[in-house]
């Protein structure tokens, strides 16, 4: 994780604490200060499910680009059982009771802790439901769904847009010798290389296997040259550092509207990513045999 992502999401868990404070803030003034007994009718601790939800959110973006499972909202959900059971006592002590006090912050530990779990799970299904789990990357629907859009974007502005498909070279050989996790570490490498060498308005997806797939909005062949240099320079470094036999062989394909389907623009640029693959393997032969 970044260091400005870091930043911004230990300051949401800090707005969400200071939530928190304020839910129990309220129902303390409710009681003290409303005139009559009307405090003791009114009552804020629904409230207390919203930074629940929020922590959820929060830990589900958290986890997708850290790929791991964190526990805040775990965390979050006992603080804010304690939190209310907490502002509960106070306001009658020290009359309440503290077997009541124990009961109550576990009870609604557990409730909070399930609340949360849930909603995460919900969070993840609903991200994932466009995004590769590994990667973090755009999966196939998303990509279709963008090109979809580009294409009619296109067809409006006249501006050609491009296609990258990108095939990782003796990907199962590296899997082979080192392991899975190296071929997945692999994996990462190659989409952050895609990452850091697109646009924000470009889409670097990952649609299955070693293959990857970038949309270039308003991007024509010759700057597609350009971008198949910049991300072959990239991956050749970065494979060298880690002694990876492997390589990347790059299609493309520029079009321009919705003259194609989607999926006959990818299909196109598959295919011309198997054509660089044939003659880069033309080329180390012709090199081998002199």
């Amino acid at each position: 994780m970044m260091a400005g992502q870091k930043t911004s999401y230990y300051a949401r868990i800090f707005l969400v604490v200071t939530e928190v404070f304020l839910i129990g803030f309220l129902g303390y003034a409710a009681r003290e200060y409303l005139p009559g007994e009307i405090g003791n009718y009114i009552s804020f601790d629904v409230l207390y499910c919203l930074p629940i939800i929020q922590t959820a959110r929060l830990a589900a973006i958290h986890d997708a680009v850290r790929h791991s499972d964190t526990q805040t909202s775990t965390f979050v959900g006992i603080a804010v059982a304690l939190a209310w059971s907490a502002t509960e006592a106070v306001i009658i002590w020290p009359a309440f009771p503290v077997a009541a006090f124990l009961l109550n912050a576990f009870t609604r530990s557990v409730a909070f802790t399930v609340l949360g779990r849930v909603v995460l799970k919900l969070w993840r299904k609903s991200e994932y439901a466009h995004k590769d789990v590994l990667t973090g990357l755009a999966n196939r629907v998303e990509l279709l769904e963008r090109l979809e859009i580009e294409q009619v974007r296109s067809e409006r502005s006249n501006n050609p847009y491009s296609v990258l498909y990108l095939d990782i070279d003796q990907f199962k050989s590296l899997n082979d010798r080192y392991g899975h996790h190296v071929g997945d570490d692999a994996l990462k490498t190659v989409a952050d290389i895609c990452r850091q060498s697109c646009r924000e308005v470009d889409v670097v997806a990952r649609v299955g296997g070693d293959d990857f797939i970038l949309l270039l909005p308003d991007t024509d062949a010759q700057a597609c040259d350009v971008l198949i240099k910049r991300i072959e320079d990239s991956s050749t470094q970065a494979f060298a550092e880690r002694s990876w036999q492997i390589s990347l062989s790059i299609g493309q394909a520029t079009k321009v509207g919705k003259t194609k389907k989607a999926d006959w623009v990818i299909q196109s640029a598959d295919q011309n990513m198997y054509e660089a693959k044939r003659l880069k393997q033309q080329a180390m032969n012709g090199a081998g045999g002199q």
